[in-house]
């Protein structure tokens, strides 16, 4: 695994070569992995992030033509286009997101001044830990210091959602554009996914973040994320609110009945999950690492059993990561049908752990998956 450092100057190696120059920006953008709270955040819930230290750089010089040149050093591909001329292209390549974040800018009345530069990454792509949504953080970040104007982390989070649903179609919510802008060095962060604050909560001490990646990939647009999205807010309807937030467990036990079996189901994970995400946020600030791990586990059970959005994969790693020594607690993370687990694990037993679950996934699925200690990082920010 590369580190932060060699992150920065591969992008800057790479300009330099590609640009026969020396960048003057670099900036960067961290992806997450979400301890709990899932698909609670288009319901205008809670979750419980943390931005970690894999992340996407660019290194970037800005160019008087009105062009934005970007080469991807990690797809080995390059694309351009006019910011005279913003208009979506027909595939959804990677360059469609910068050109949405470009076209949201303009939108806003920023005076946007074109760049040339190298985009390079270590968040795993369809694996559930926001590679996109650090991509456009990132890219928003580029945009200021080359534009010259203030960026502000929750009003760039509110505008890379805006991209995401209506340039490239996906109706997420907000959570993972405001932790990789708002990020804090050695905390999660409990965000209220409808008033948008925030509040840093520390990791329980000794304790340790590993990410399991299945190698499972998935494409939220061609997954059943929108239709979620749509049960919940069918359910929320019969409920008589305007999202499945504004309902409690007690409210939702006096009037489950008025909802069809599977909205029942959707709408019992959110509305549980809430609260899960509540109580785990008071047990970080005890230092209730049991506690936690325990909600943890509760999570993923109703997000495989309620809300079906897990696999086989992530089921079976998840199993092999709860029982093992030093485990508090494992659940996936991210939007689901493939991707990432989270575990919550006791530091002195990182070296067992990592060993041990890498080969009991890799006899029980034929799958080799990449295991990786993750650390909380501050959120996006111009390093040069």
């Amino acid at each position: 695994m590369a580190n932060v450092t060699s992150l920065k100057e591969q992008v800057v190696e790479r300009f330099k070569r590609l640009f026969d120059d020396e960048p003057t920006i670099v900036v960067r953008a961290p992806g997450r992995v979400n301890l709990i709270g899932e698909h609670t955040d288009y319901n205008d819930g809670f979750v419980l992030p943390m931005a970690i230290d894999r992340g996407v750089w660019v290194a970037l010089q800005p160019r008087e033509d009105g062009k934005v040149f970007v080469y991807s050093a990690d797809f080995e591909d390059g694309g351009e286009f006019s910011l005279n001329k913003l208009e979506k292209g027909t595939a959804d390549s990677w360059l469609e997101y910068i050109k949405g974040v470009a076209a949201a800018l303009h939108d806003e009345g920023k005076s946007l001044t074109g760049w040339e530069g190298v985009v390079t990454g270590n968040v795993p792509i369809g694996s559930g830990l926001s590679s996109s949504a650090a991509l456009q953080i990132a890219i928003t970040q580029a945009f200021a210091a080359a534009s010259d104007f203030t960026w502000e982390g929750t009003p760039m989070a509110k505008l890379v959602q805006r991209v995401e649903n209506q340039w490239m179609g996906v109706q997420t919510g907000i959570m993972d554009q405001m932790i990789s802008a708002n990020g804090s060095a050695g905390n999660a962060l409990l965000i209220d996914c409808r008033s948008l604050e925030t509040t840093a909560v520390p990791l329980p001490e000794r304790t340790a973040v590993v990410v399991l990646d299945t190698m499972v990939r998935r494409g939220l647009v061609d997954s059943k994320y929108n239709e979620r999205r749509e049960q919940c807010e069918a359910a929320a309807a019969v409920m008589g609110v305007e999202m499945l937030r504004d309902v409690d467990l007690y409210t939702f036990l006096q009037k489950q009945h008025l909802l069809e079996p599977l909205a029942r189901q959707r709408a019992r994970h959110v509305i549980s999950e809430n609260e899960r995400t509540l109580l785990a946020a008071i047990a970080m600030q005890r230092e209730d690492s049991v506690g936690l791990g325990a909600l943890m586990n509760a999570s993923h059970a109703s997000l495989r059993d309620d809300f079906a959005v897990s696999c086989d994969e992530l089921d079976i790693f998840v199993e092999i990561a709860q029982r093992q020594a030093g485990c508090f607690g494992a659940r996936m993370t991210g939007a689901g049908f493939g991707g990432c687990a989270v575990a919550l694990i006791s530091a002195e037993n990182i070296t067992q752990f990592t060993t041990t679950v890498t080969a009991e996934y890799q006899a029980a699925t034929g799958k080799k998956p990449n295991v990786y200690v993750c650390f909380p990082t501050n959120g996006a920010e111009r390093v040069m």
